[in-house]
């Protein structure tokens, strides 16, 4: 893989919902733009195949296609490979916390669209504050949408 690496760790903590809709969520990628404002479409591809355009509030879009690598509901295991302007892989873990579920998501990706390969020295950090906010866009709007 070429590109600049980016590696992220978040954890979702999601108070009165119930493990098996989390992971029910957020394994159906056709659903992601009910509840994440960020994922402005999705297209089935295949069974396991499916590609996201995504656009926070910088002025670009990233397109990515997420192939299903893994996935086990009962163990709350699933893991996706990437592929377009992103390539590496992405990781879930649902388990019970206290009255509610936490997600815990990993990151570990190259950006391979130019533009941010070109700008990753100076504008890294304006990247990762932006992944941030997406990803804490994505957290309310999950427990709002399973509210």
């Amino acid at each position: 893989m070429t590109g600049a690496r980016y590696r992220f760790r978040s954890s979702w903590l999601l108070p009165g919902t119930a493990p098996e809709r989390v992971f029910g969520a957020v394994t159906d990628l056709a659903g992601y733009p009910r509840w994440w404002s960020d994922v402005r479409t999705v297209r089935r591809v295949d069974d396991d195949t499916a590609e996201l355009v995504c656009r926070s509030r910088l002025p670009f879009r990233l397109v990515v296609r997420m192939h299903r690598d893994h996935q086990d509901e009962r163990a709350g295991l699933m893991r996706v490979r990437l592929s377009g302007d992103l390539e590496g892989v992405l990781a879930g873990t649902v388990r019970a916390s206290g009255a509610g579920t936490l997600l815990e998501i990993t990151q570990d990706v190259h950006a391979r669209k130019a533009l941010l390969r070109r700008l990753d020295v100076v504008a890294r950090p304006l990247f990762r504050v932006n992944h941030a906010l997406m990803m804490r866009r994505g957290h309310r709007g999950l427990s709002t949408y399973l509210a």
